[in-house]
């Protein structure tokens, strides 16, 4: 995999300046604590369109609440695949 922010398994060749990858995530509060503790680094998700996404756990933060992290989110790259932000789209 490509050392950079955001890295796209599986995906066809990027044609846009931007990519929008949806996605639900549910973390209760103690699985969260690995990743705020520098246990795991990154988070791999399945989008919307069956692409797997692989970004820094540190970009969910501050979406953390007393339940943990319940919700739909959007993130957006640059053709680079440079994290741009992350979004919560809808809570869960």
């Amino acid at each position: 995999m490509a050392e950079c922010d955001c890295a796209v398994r599986n995906s066809c060749s990027f044609t846009t300046p931007m990519n929008r990858y949806e996605f639900e995530l549910r973390l209760t509060p103690g699985r969260y604590l690995d990743y705020y503790r520098g246990k795991v680094r990154h988070i791999v998700v399945r989008c919307s369109t069956g692409e797997s996404v692989q970004f820094p756990a540190s970009l969910v933060q501050r979406f953390v609440g007393p339940e943990g992290i319940n919700g739909n989110f959007a993130l957006t790259c640059d053709d680079q695949n440079k994290c741009i932000g992350l979004e919560l789209v809808a809570k869960s």
